[in-house]
């Protein structure tokens, strides 16, 4: 691994460093007003939520290093103390890229960039109505970083008055992720896409998450088949499983005769049935191999239970 220190680095090269291993990071679609009532719209991706009573976000806008200039939004909200942040969602990215852009601080992005401006309730600027989710904002702190030794970040901390959320992304009043389909910053040019296959659950730690890793029987722990996360799958479990002897049960007309087909389709369970009936139920490499299988589709018990044949 290679070893990379800061002061070594332009700040081009820092930046893009940093931003390349902290990712996928959310987007803020941050709406402020001038002193003058001029409405500006910029994206940032130094944002994070910090607090739930009350709710806490962050924004991080920096004085341009290229520049030396201060972020209109940066200026705004020291001067009216309120701005909102609206999510992104795949629908409005290309959009939101237009209102990025560097323009005089008396640009409209959302008309630049064609979005609707969405009345708040608590404070004055507009939330973007195209947005499934939006966040009304007052100015709780700005932390500049580093002024002694030329810094140009800035920690803006915001305190949530007011939430917008569209009630198409709501399922049983809860918002779903697979509706919001929002996109996140990644490092240089890239960004992904919160949908489909990239979505999905992990059960909450608690005070019995499972065994863990260290209570796994050597012959699992030291596989060359099973990975860090197929083990950290099996340490889930909240006591060692005992071998169950009506495991696996195959229907009479069952049929399957090539591990390396039914391995290659997925089928677990048809890969079991060919080690059972090839005399390979010896084979540890084989029951790994079909564990890993089982793993894949987190079937974890039957997993477990294909270990223990040994």
């Amino acid at each position: 691994m290679k070893t990379i220190f800061p002061e070594d680095l332009s700040h081009k090269d820092r930046h893009q460093l940093l931003l390349s291993g902290v990712n996928p990071r959310p987007i803020a679609f941050v709406s402020t007003l001038s002193e003058n009532g001029d409405v500006n719209l910029a994206p940032y991706s130094f944002f994070m939520a910090f607090s739930s009573k009350p709710p806490i976000v962050a924004i991080g806008p920096a004085i341009a290093a290229r520049t030396g200039k201060a972020k209109d939004t940066w200026l705004n909200i020291l001067a009216t103390k309120q701005a909102t942040i609206s999510s992104v969602s795949y629908s409005m990215v290309h959009a939101m890229n237009i209102a990025a852009g560097e323009y005089p601080p008396d640009t409209d992005e959302f008309e630049k960039a064609g979005f609707t401006k969405a009345v708040s309730t608590k404070v004055a600027p507009p939330f973007v109505k195209e947005s499934p989710y939006a966040m009304e904002c007052e100015l709780m702190e700005s932390i500049e970083l580093r002024r002694d030794i030329g810094g140009n970040g800035n920690i803006v901390l915001l305190e949530v008055v007011a939430f917008h959320v569209a009630e198409s992304v709501l399922v049983d009043g809860r918002v779903d992720p697979r509706r919001m389909d929002l996109v996140g910053r990644m490092g240089y040019s890239w960004y992904c896409r919160a949908q489909g296959d990239a979505l999905f659950t992990l059960d909450q730690p608690g005070p019995n998450i499972g065994i863990g890793i260290d209570a796994l029987p050597d012959h699992i722990k030291s596989s060359d088949v099973l990975t860090g996360s197929d083990l950290a799958k099996l340490a889930h479990v909240p006591t060692l499983p005992m071998l169950d002897g009506s495991f696996p049960r195959f229907d009479a007309d069952f049929r399957a005769d090539s591990l390396e087909i039914e391995l290659a389709a997925g089928d677990a369970y048809a890969a079991l049935y060919v080690m059972l009936n090839s005399g390979r139920s010896h084979d540890r490499t084989v029951r790994h191999r079909i564990a890993k299988a089982f793993l894949a589709k987190n079937q974890i018990e039957e997993a477990w239970q294909t270990l223990l044949l040994e």
